[in-house]
């Protein structure tokens, strides 16, 4: 139950958000009758009038609001709806907008970054991947033309001069590793160039070359979408810029760690963690790798050196799991988001890891790499002068994203009310009888006209998944980090009537799925959800992809007591347990089991972020104190 504070804090913003959309209707009479370049004159007096605000209020935001929405209209079709006005005004107040699934998040970040542009602020629209990147900087761009505002667009293949050029635009649209590595690049070129009095008198004299100028002209307001894949999920992980080493990772070493590993025995030799992914030797298996130090000799006479070696080699074999935390793309090991299902572009475990997989799977181990920077995202995010961000599942993160980023979650109602049917958990107690189970009722909705997304965990269960689907004649197509190219076609036909689709994590895949013909009169489109994820969001992105804009839906949850969710736990003992409740007829045990789970590894993964940050600026602080560049 929320305390009195909480609620009064929370009656208040609703009652800010209600305040815009008056404020709007206010402004609005009479704009429809004037002429493109009248509205545009308009949009310039209110602009400077907010300018000179120091605080924006809905009174000052509101009329500006009315303007952006009647030449969304005239540029690209698009109408604001009310809901999506008290979005916008929520990100300009520096909040995070939990808005649901389909209510057009996308369209609501023009509102803010056209008000911000106007008010002279550099604004970034920083999106989870390229494609969403380019569309939408592409979608809008006629809007953000009409106010006089060039829109400019990161991504992957730019050079550094195009980068350049794009950041200097009053609005752009870039996937946040395209924002993350650009600005860690720029502070190593700063660190190189000496402090700004240097760098002055070098632009000044004209020596400064190219390479030496910064791609970025600051971080002033961004608006994040998918912010609690960014901002929380993604700050799992420490940026790092790296290079070329001078010289290659010794092949040798690491194929002898490998073969050394592949000898040990678990639980005799080494401890698998499964809870935290890691290993650890016994003292058996410490004996051994003395023994083996003797007779290898060199480096391998250090037991810090062989012990850290055999015990990557290990993780690299039974923790790193192919089709989950990894594929093999182009005879290459490519690195799997495990809450997006996307491949990660260039992205690398470090200290040897990868290259031990690589390894572990007949690749030739790739060049050694140095780290040159790093950063969290944490700390990076925190350095925009203001921040905002949307989402559709906040509210389970809302005070990290408090304690960490300063950020207020906000719900904003839908614009139409939802129709979603959720029905009770089914728990069974194999992954094959639950992979039938699937493909039984998948058919029989399909045969019926009824659509079907089947969202399962990783590229390994998707595989399963059709496997099943195939087995019962059942046809399909299937989404997931192997294949993205169709991905568009694939997500946006999903609504079509009697269409089996199966996907890895749906978060920020950004195309609706729009019903097709009489679907909506057949129940709309039913997830069938196969697996709870490490963290509940994930379920509700998924869950969020049915019944959209007011539109019929239904999600079914259908689970195993084989699941990753109980293995990782080290629930085993427990899931035995609720299997055999389970063929007794009770069931309550085994669902209520798999949200302990859950809840176990959000809390596991939020004491990771923690302690990564808090390490992160350890770092920075050992750093500077000993007097080396940031």
């Amino acid at each position: 139950m929320l305390s009195h504070g909480v609620a009064a804090r929370a009656g208040a913003r609703t009652r800010q958000l209600r305040h815009i959309v008056a404020a709007t209707h206010r402004g609005a009479p009479g704009l429809a009758g004037l002429g493109d370049a009248a509205l545009q004159d308009r949009a310039r007096l209110l602009a400077a009038r907010l300018k000179r605000e120091e605080t924006i209020g809905a009174d000052a935001l509101g009329p500006l609001f009315a303007v952006i929405r009647e030449a969304s209209s005239r540029t690209i079709g698009m109408r604001h709806h009310d809901v999506q006005l008290m979005g916008a005004y929520a990100l300009v107040r520096g909040m995070v907008a939990e808005m649901n699934t389909g209510e057009g998040k996308s369209l609501t970040a023009t509102l803010a970054a056209v008000a911000m542009a106007l008010r002279g602020r550099a604004v970034h629209v920083i999106t989870v991947n390229d494609y969403l990147a380019r569309r939408d900087a592409e979608k809008f761009a006629p809007l953000y033309a009409f106010f006089g505002l060039q829109t400019g667009v990161v991504f992957e293949g730019l050079s550094r001069e195009e980068r350049r050029t794009a950041y200097r635009a009053h609005v752009v649209y870039a996937a946040n590793k395209e924002i993350a590595f650009d600005y860690l690049k720029d502070r190593l070129v700063l660190s190189s160039a000496g402090g700004p009095l240097r760098r002055k008198l070098r632009t000044v004299e004209g020596l400064a070359q190219t390479d030496e100028r910064p791609i970025m002209r600051g971080l002033d307001f961004a608006i994040v979408d998918e912010a609690d894949s960014v901002l929380i999920d993604e700050a799992r992980t420490p940026l790092i810029l790296s290079g070329p080493a001078d010289s290659t990772v010794e092949a040798r070493s690491l194929k002898q760690a490998l073969v050394v590993a592949h000898h040990l025995k678990s639980a005799e030799h080494f401890r698998l963690d499964p809870v935290g992914a890691k290993v650890a030797l016994t003292a058996a298996g410490q004996a051994i790798l003395q023994r083996v130090g003797a007779t290898l000799g060199g480096d391998w006479r250090s037991a810090i050196f062989r012990e850290d070696a055999v015990t990557k080699a290990l993780t690299a074999l039974h923790v790193m799991q192919k089709n989950a935390h990894y594929i093999i793309q182009d005879s290459k090991i490519a690195i799997v988001d495990e809450y997006s299902g996307r491949v990660m572009a260039d992205r690398f475990w470090s200290d040897g890891l990868h290259q031990l997989v690589e390894l572990k799977e007949g690749a030739d181990p790739s060049p050694q790499r140095v780290t040159m920077a790093r950063m969290t995202y944490q700390r990076l995010f925190r350095r925009y002068r203001s921040l905002s961000g949307m989402t559709g599942t906040a509210r389970e993160i809302a005070a990290e994203l408090w304690e960490v980023y300063d950020l207020t979650v906000v719900r904003i109602p839908t614009h139409r009310p939802p129709r979603r049917r959720v029905v009770r958990d089914v728990v069974l107690p194999t992954a094959e009888t639950r992979w039938n189970a699937v493909a039984r009722l998948a058919k029989a909705l399909s045969a019926r006209g009824v659509p079907v997304l089947i969202g399962t965990r990783s590229v390994k269960a998707s595989l399963q998944a059709g496997d099943a689907l195939r087995a019962f004649q059942v046809p399909h197509r299937i989404l997931n980090a192997v294949d993205e190219t169709a991905e568009a076609d694939i997500v946006a036909s999903a609504g079509e009537a009697g269409r089996v689709t199966v996907a890895t994590n749906m978060a920020g895949r950004g195309t609706d799925i729009i019903l097709g013909p009489g679907v909506a009169e057949r129940g709309g489109l039913h997830v069938i959800m196969t697996e709870r994820h490490e963290a509940g969001r994930i379920d509700r992105q998924l869950a969020g992809r049915c019944a959209r804009q007011g539109d019929p839906g239904c999600v079914i949850v259908m689970l195993s007591l084989e699941d990753a969710l109980l293995v990782d736990a080290g629930m085993k003992r427990r899931a035995a347990l609720a299997g055999s409740l389970l063929r007794a007829g009770l069931s309550w045990p085994a669902r209520r089991l798999m949200l302990i789970c859950q809840r176990l590894a959000e809390r596991r993964h939020a004491r990771i972020r923690r302690d990564l940050l808090r390490s992160d600026e350890d770092m920075d602080f050992a750093l500077a104190f000993a007097g080396a560049p940031e």
